[in-house]
């Protein structure tokens, strides 16, 4: 997923993360401009996966 992408539909895809995920905290899904990889990276530790598997996580949804 390109960051643009997530940029554009982040408050929808952050909702069903949520919803899969109770665990994660909204300080958790922070979305901020060019700061992509580190959210992919909050979310990687968070859920033990693979930044691959984050990816493929969030284009799924």
């Amino acid at each position: 997923m390109t960051s643009l992408k997530l940029k554009g539909e982040w408050n929808e895809i952050k909702g069903k993360v949520k919803q899969a995920y109770a665990d994660l905290t909204d300080d958790d899904l922070v979305y901020v401009e060019g700061k992509h990889d580190e959210l992919l990276g909050r979310l990687q530790k968070k859920l033990g996966k693979s930044q691959e598997e984050i990816r493929h996580l969030l284009e799924s949804l």
